[in-house]
């Protein structure tokens, strides 16, 4: 039976310009979480067309396509979709048509790259174990896709579940995985503070919101550094603050807003009452009323340890210096949700060219070397050919007796 790192090899050698001319068209057409209805259907009608049997879910973003042997474990391999509300300023020939829309965090590469993975372990003779394709809607967004898409059964029969991401970090041709979180949780924070407002010059006659404001912008952050293990690395940033329009007026009506990134879970799990009753206590002094909208984002991705051991083989099968290391990212992705779940791994996949800047994620300049589809179709079709390395209770679903 033919290896199926060779069919990789067969598969890209047929349709390597189809993989790029996939992406190029998601990156020109992006559209934003929950409206991918698009790309939804672009997805669907190339893996109907491969003789697959895709599954669109009722909201018309986002699928679900199962193949390979029906009985015994199932991997799944998941790709988000949407893209950012941003500006697409790459200059690219293939560059944004919709305005104030670009794919600025990978997410066309990851959706090109599981259709081809897809496709090229259709090709194969024989598989040795079922495959679920996901592609998730809303990625970017909070609550994010992934909880529908498990709402909807993604899970349902999957031993374990692996995903990539774009690293303009690393130089293509690199991919790197680490046991354990990989991500960090992410939370939004926005507080409104209340007062009857007054003239600048008797602050003492009314509540000084603009005061409150900057008591929370130094001292939010300050307690929950005291408050929480500096290991668990913890970071509170402010991205907004509104409140007022003349000089001598205190104001009736304030917002901050921010974020909340942790590398602990446990740290996640609490995070929430601890602002709550560190605002408050920062407040009374003041006697400023406030409200206080807590938006939980998501856990952290945290790789588990088999998995990420059938990741690293899948990794080093591509070639000898192919894997690399990686350190934690403050970043949030909505992977992590299937992890609560199920065992499964993410790995990140080097975009970056190795001339010129390394342009970030989430910037209207990003963009790839186009040689890392290839690699990511490789390494995903790997997983499936590894994921039977440690024997067969490995790849048995978390529940199964």
């Amino acid at each position: 039976m033919t290896g199926l790192a060779e069919v990789a090899d067969n598969w890209l050698d047929a349709h390597y310009g189809d993989l790029v001319g996939w992406r190029r068209h998601l990156h020109a057409h992006p559209e934003l979480g929950r409206q991918e209805f698009a790309t939804t259907q672009f997805v669907a009608s190339r893996l109907a067309d491969a003789g697959l049997n895709p599954k669109v879910l009722a909201s018309g973003t986002g699928l679900m396509c199962d193949f390979g042997p029906e009985h015994g474990p199932r991997v799944a391999l998941r790709a988000d979709m949407d893209a950012l509300p941003m500006a697409d300023r790459t200059g690219a020939p293939y560059a944004s048509l919709v305005a104030g829309v670009a794919h600025a965090c990978g997410h066309d590469a990851h959706t090109a790259i599981l259709l081809g993975a897809g496709l090229a372990l259709a090709s194969a003779a024989e598989l040795p174990v079922g495959v679920r394709l996901i592609f998730q809607a809303a990625e970017e967004l909070m609550p994010g896709g992934a909880i529908d898409a498990i709402a909807a059964g993604a899970l349902t029969g999957v031993s374990h579940i692996y995903a990539l991401h774009c690293d303009p970090r690393l130089v293509v041709g690199k991919v790197a995985v680490r046991p354990g979180p990989i991500t960090s949780a992410a939370d939004q924070v926005e507080v409104t503070l209340h007062s009857p407002g007054g003239h600048t010059s008797r602050p003492h006659l009314t509540s000084d919101l603009v005061y409150g404001l900057g008591t929370l912008i130094t001292g939010l952050p300050g307690v929950l550094s005291r408050r929480i293990d500096p290991r668990n690395s913890t970071v509170m940033v402010w991205g907004a603050v509104n409140a007022g329009l003349a000089a001598n007026a205190i104001p009736q009506t304030g917002t901050l807003a921010g974020t909340i990134r942790t590398a602990s879970r446990e740290t996640w799990v609490g995070m929430e009452a601890i602002v709550r009753e560190t605002v408050t206590a920062l407040l009374a002094p003041l006697g400023i009323e406030h409200t206080v909208l807590y938006r939980r984002g998501v856990p952290p991705v945290v790789n588990e340890e088999v998995s990420t051991r059938i990741l690293t083989h899948a990794i080093e099968a591509i070639g000898p210096d192919v894997l690399a290391d990686t350190h934690q990212s403050g970043g949030g992705e909505d992977f992590s949700w299937y992890l609560e779940e199920v065992a499964g791994a993410m790995a990140r996949l080097g975009v970056w060219s190795g001339h010129g800047p390394q342009l970030d994620l989430h910037q209207p300049t990003f963009d790839l070397d186009e040689r890392a589809l290839a690699v990511g179709v490789r390494l995903l079709v790997n997983i499936i050919e590894h994921s039977t390395s440690f024997g067969e209770r490995a790849c048995l679903p978390v529940d199964a007796p």
